[in-house]
């Protein structure tokens, strides 16, 4: 009796669907991690130039001023050390995250160099008129162009450069499917085409700082004509809170409610600014969040914006995530 041979098994010759990508995520983990390391010290340096401020002869501290600013790096601190170690672990959430965060940081680098184009030849022109503070003589041209040379190139590596590198590695496809093939659970970011997760969360980030604007800000907002302040202003902040977080949650879930909500309120929001700033100047609104009267001249003397400007810049400010939005809508089920 003869024995049966084994049935030949084929041998895979061929090369892995994707490359594995471990070392880069490893490597982007640690440095996401020292960028959250950076925002972090940026709170202590905000503290820190109050406490300095503080401590000069007639020295007043305005904690509540910086407080926007200490929750935005705050946050950034504590998310990006987060995100950079779910980057380290392959975490699948961690990549779907920092893709978002890098386009959010690529976006903002993005209006950040064109609001300095509009901006920094006008401040350099005020120093080169008069010097700076401490001097007496004005600053040479070759001095501002130096400087404004050496700012740009700063900005334009820090917020360009950098984004774009990071948007690069976790775009890839190889990137994708190591986090998948080493996470291979599903996560609550693929609940949610990531245009839309993005926009989500930058309406959940909203919400604490619309939250800290009582403290901040007097609870001062532009209000078909007129500015809120004290309790009306408060409510009206808290309102806005509450509406983002609404809206986000609709989002996320993919009902269309959610996208007609913040299509609206953005809408009525940048026709009741319009309305306001063409009545009242911009200064009236700084005294009426308790800026003091010496740096309320010196933005006045600044003349960054005279006439209507803060109009034009209201409507350059709302224009691109009315586009965001009208762009996420293709991701939204055509009946709820």
């Amino acid at each position: 009796m003869t024995e049966s041979l084994p049935e030949t098994v084929p041998v895979e010759t061929s090369a892995p669907p994707y490359k594995d990508r471990s070392t880069g995520l490893l490597v982007f983990g640690v440095l996401t991690i020292l960028l959250g390391c950076l925002a972090g010290l940026f709170v202590l340096v905000a503290l820190l130039g109050q406490a300095t401020a503080a401590a000069r002869p007639a020295g007043t501290a305005n904690f509540s001023a910086i407080l926007p600013a200490i929750a935005v790096y705050g946050i950034l601190a504590v998310a990006l050390i987060w995100l950079g170690i779910g980057s380290i672990q392959f975490r699948r959430w961690a990549r779907a995250l920092l893709l978002i965060f890098s386009w959010s940081w690529l976006g903002v680098g993005i209006i950040t160099l064109m609001a300095m184009a509009f901006i920094l030849p006008k401040i350099m022109a005020k120093l080169s008129a008069s010097g700076t503070p401490d001097q007496n003589h004005a600053l040479p041209p070759g001095a501002i162009g130096a400087v404004m040379v050496v700012m740009f190139l700063f900005f334009g590596i820090f917020f360009i450069v950098l984004p774009t590198i990071w948007t690069f590695f976790y775009y890839s496809r190889h990137v994708k499917a190591t986090c998948e093939a080493r996470d291979p659970v599903p996560r609550w970011t693929d609940a949610c085409p990531l245009p839309v997760l993005g926009f989500c969360l930058w309406l959940l980030f909203s919400v604490p700082m619309m939250m800290l604007m009582p403290l901040a800000c007097h609870g001062v907002m532009p209000f078909f004509g007129m500015f809120l302040t004290g309790v009306p202003g408060t409510l009206f902040c808290l309102a806005i809170a509450a509406l983002w977080g609404y809206a986000a949650w609709l989002l996320y879930h993919l009902k269309p409610l959610g996208w007609w909500l913040i299509l609206i309120a953005m809408i009525v929001f940048m026709a009741s600014s319009l309305l306001t700033f063409a009545r009242h100047d911009l200064l009236e609104m700084y005294q009426l969040m308790g800026y003091p009267p010496a740096q309320i001249e010196q933005i006045q003397k600044s003349g960054l914006l005279p006439g209507n400007c803060m109009n034009w810049l209201v409507a350059f400010s709302m224009l691109p995530f009315l586009g965001y939005l009208l762009f996420i809508k293709k991701y939204l089920p055509s009946k709820s």
